[in-house]
């Protein structure tokens, strides 16, 4: 066998076995749902940092995912040869928020349905998971979490403030405290009312209070 007959074995053959109008229409599908679900990354972030970069991310993942299946889909023996060769790859990118994972798998997905065929599935399923993200990730908690940081100088400071955040607040428990001489730090679990944060400045006036922070739950500093 010459090396001319090599060239001519499988090559040439695999070069029309998908289409230019499939790839052609596999491809801008690809790239719609990956922009919509970029769009609804971006409607539903909730971090602190945005990352442009991570949206792109989705948009890439999603047609390289088409891509990927629509070469394994036109010929067995590429399947076989792409899983063992995906099968070694790691990726070690710490993920900062859970729901990133969720939007990863989206594309995915999305990729993976669209280059089998299954375009509705594909269009309707993208579109029912982006309203529940839209409906559920930007949804308010009715009580949203606090965590209330005082200093007071002493025992009777501490039990002023303990009162008065008991009629400012729906819930208030003490979750730690540490005492030293002449200082008194208290972390408190804390439910709103009404989701005002003006009780903090009335309680860092009062006598005898040095300090009081205001932490929500999810990284975001208020007060």
């Amino acid at each position: 066998m010459t090396f001319k007959d090599i060239f001519k074995s499988n090559f040439l053959e695999n070069v029309t076995s998908v289409s230019l109008l499939d790839m052609a229409l596999a491809l801008v599908l690809a790239f719609a749902l990956g922009l919509f679900i970029f769009l609804v990354y971006k409607k539903t972030y909730q971090g602190v940092t945005y990352s442009s970069g991570f949206g792109v991310t989705l948009i890439a993942l999603t047609m390289i995912t088409t891509l990927v299946i629509l070469a394994v889909t036109s010929n067995v023996v590429l399947s076989l040869g792409m899983v063992g060769a995906l099968s070694i790859v790691r990726f070690r990118t710490a993920i900062k928020e859970p729901l990133d994972i969720a939007f990863l798998f989206w594309a995915i997905a999305a990729g993976i349905v669209l280059a089998a065929g299954m375009i509705p599935l594909a269009v309707v399923g993208s579109a029912v998971i982006g309203l529940v993200l839209i409906l559920f990730v930007n949804r308010v908690p009715h009580r949203e979490p606090y965590i209330l940081v005082l200093r007071c100088d002493g025992p009777e400071s501490e039990e002023k403030a303990m009162e008065y955040l008991g009629r400012s607040t729906r819930r208030c428990a003490v979750r730690s405290k540490s005492v030293q001489p002449g200082e008194v730090e208290l972390d408190l679990d804390l439910r709103l009312k009404d989701g005002g944060t003006g009780f903090v400045n009335e309680l860092a006036g009062m006598e005898g209070i040095s300090s009081a922070v205001l932490v929500s739950y999810n990284g975001q500093y208020m007060g």
